[in-house]
């Protein structure tokens, strides 16, 4: 069987002596879409950080986490953060955003100008040519969003960690960006969909891991997590959805 685009085993995060994250081990398979569920203050966004290779100052990891070998792109996870300006400079035009990998990979300018055009077209931008010369202050939060998920595309990797990347977007505009993340899964890449929010992972992954105070708790098929929760507060996340 081919390795698992991502493996997680035994990862713990602390913050001096305090244990925030208890040993994690988890996995994700090539093409699949995981949502990794859990309240505000479960670790899974300090869970996210670790695989993108951004934890905040202070916070120290154990453990390993490896990619498939021979994948190609960087050896870590592609990363969209609950507030996607923070992952864009706002002093620089999203067109020359999106060329820096796309040059470091060799593309020649014009090459990377249409590059990034089509990878926003591919992201769901409408209308590219026009985005490309705008700074993040011009656009609005699904575009950044999108933007985000077009520099993922860019930068080549294998694997994509989505930390809450429709919590502060409305109804239709979620939609959206969810449909663009569904198409993440073309050509076996692979998606880590952290959220809170049971239905938006319901209607995008087809299996869940669920993180309490630090801990996962289950791990299950979306359908069978949906039917047949098996811990509590699992069943208290698919009751509340249902409500």
């Amino acid at each position: 069987m081919p390795a698992p685009a991502l493996s997680v085993t035994d990862l713990a995060l602390s913050l001096g002596t305090r244990r925030l994250v208890h040993p994690l081990t988890f996995s994700v398979e090539a093409g699949e879409c995981v949502a990794l569920l859990g309240a505000s203050g479960s670790g899974k966004s300090l869970t996210a950080s670790a695989l993108a290779g951004s934890l905040p100052d202070g916070i120290t990891a154990t453990g390993t986490i490896t990619f498939a070998p021979g994948t190609p792109g960087p050896t870590r996870a592609a990363f969209i953060s609950q507030d996607p300006a923070t992952a864009l400079n706002p002093l620089v035009p999203v067109g020359r955003q999106l060329a820096i990998p796309l040059l470091a990979a060799g593309s020649t300018r014009a090459e990377a100008r249409t590059e990034a055009a089509r990878l926003l077209s591919q992201a769901g931008i409408g209308e590219p040519a026009r985005i490309l010369p705008c700074y993040t202050g011009q656009l609005s939060g699904g575009q950044l969003q999108r933007v985000c998920i077009a520099l993922a595309l860019a930068c080549g990797s294998p694997v994509l960690v989505a930390d809450e990347p429709t919590t502060a977007l409305d109804a239709v505009t979620q939609l959206k960006v969810l449909e663009t993340l569904r198409g993440w899964g073309a050509d076996g890449r692979s998606l880590l969909f952290i959220t809170h929010d049971l239905t938006a992972a319901a209607a995008l992954c087809t299996r869940a891991i669920v993180m309490e105070a630090g801990r996962i708790v289950e791990q299950a098929p979306m359908s069978e997590l949906l039917q047949d929760p098996q811990h509590p507060y699992t069943r208290r996340l698919v009751t509340a959805a249902a409500a």
